[in-house]
């Protein structure tokens, strides 16, 4: 029973309980380093993030001799011109609709609270509306009228804390450039700890991870991407106020698989219900089918084909799981980090067939 897959595995994850429950119980021996490791995790994330959206340059360079110096020389000037496009062009108008926001706030919740009375005391008095659909279109405004709120705190928290944490980002260009200019040295570093079979087990192993992560991310934001734009040209047409906030706030969102555009559509369906014409509620809707209807049938199975594998019942589990588990963060990744477990789990598992096919034939 001992050399069981199952059994060794359960083994396994009690042991990683056990060392988990002694760890958190003398913390203060490590409390320096997980604040060390809380410091320098944001900043190292986003210069992932930016290494892998800007790796395939940095590839088009060099396969044209250019040195890797020149390449991150030129990568950075791009970096640093989309970053001045982006505060230059965009970022007046999008203050200008936070503060529109934040200001129309208190008006935005007032209506919505005013509408859904009405709405509800209208069905209330019809002799045929049963109680059990009373009580749910109640919580279905309470929620409606939590969530324009809860919207308006957010864009407001969010923009304070880009402020607060400004510091930590000034070591995010650091990272960046070590990983462009030292990225093929850190899988060698790890495998070359080993030797034979293992060794390459172990660098197929890396590289199966490289190839998920630079799916995902370049994938998830190209999508992301195209879906914003699809949406700012619709909104744009039919002229739905805070256009460009939310837009960027879909995009922001439509990171996240499945769930993310139905949380961008909430905000836009709210500002469309307080708009006065009652057709923009439609329109929103239209807007946001076209864009999921692209992208379920041509974006994705386009950009991110089947590299992932990932069933769409798993990904809201895991999701919702890690939501619960560690918030927002924990939401976001979530699915890289179960894409990255799974294919060290499918590596272990083929190696594991390796080794019993020669043993079968030894015998």
């Amino acid at each position: 029973m001992t050399k069981k897959l199952w059994f060794q595995a359960g083994v396994g994850i009690l042991l990683a309980l056990l060392i988990l429950k002694y760890f958190m119980e003398i913390n203060w021996i490590f409390a320096p380093l997980l604040i060390i490791a809380k410091t320098i995790f944001v900043p190292l994330l986003l210069g992932a993030v930016l290494f892998y959206v800007t790796e395939p340059l940095q590839r088009f360079l060099e396969k044209r001799k250019i040195p890797r110096w020149g390449s991150i020389l030129a990568i950075l000037i791009s970096v640093a011109a989309v970053v001045w496009l982006f505060i230059s062009i965009i970022g007046p108008p999008v203050i200008n609709q936070v503060n529109n926001l934040v200001k129309s706030a208190p008006y935005i919740a007032k209506e919505i609270t005013i509408q859904s009375e009405n709405l509800l005391d209208v069905l209330q008095h019809r002799e045929d509306f049963p109680e059990q659909l009373n009580d749910m279109i109640d919580k279905a405004v309470n929620s409606v009228q939590s969530i324009a709120v809860v919207f308006g705190k957010l864009i407001v928290q969010f923009f304070q804390s880009v402020f607060q944490t400004a510091f930590t980002l000034i070591l995010v260009p650091f990272f960046f450039i070590f990983l462009l200019k030292d990225h093929e040295k850190f899988a060698p570093f790890i495998y070359n700890f080993f030797s034979g079979k293992r060794q390459v087990w172990v660098k197929k192993t890396l590289h199966d991870i490289n190839t998920v992560l630079r799916t995902y991310i370049q994938g998830q934001l190209l999508i992301s991407l195209i879906l914003a734009a699809i949406m700012f040209i619709g909104y744009l047409i039919i002229g739905l106020d805070y256009s460009l906030l939310l837009v960027i706030f879909a995009f922001f969102m439509n990171v996240i698989p499945f769930i993310g555009p139905w949380i961008a559509f909430a905000p836009a369906l709210i500002i469309a219900f307080l708009d006065p014409d009652p057709q923009m509620v439609i329109w929103v809707c239209i807007i946001t089918l076209v864009a999921q209807q692209t992208d379920s049938n041509l974006i994705t199975p386009n950009i991110m084909g089947k590299t992932l594998d990932i069933h769409p019942l798993t990904v809201i589990t895991v999701i919702l799981a890690a939501g619960n588990i560690a918030g927002f963060l924990g939401i976001l990744l979530s699915i890289p980090a179960y894409a990255v477990g799974k294919v060290i789990l499918k590596n272990i598992y083929d190696r594991r067939k390796e080794i019993k096919l020669a043993a079968t034939k030894n015998v």
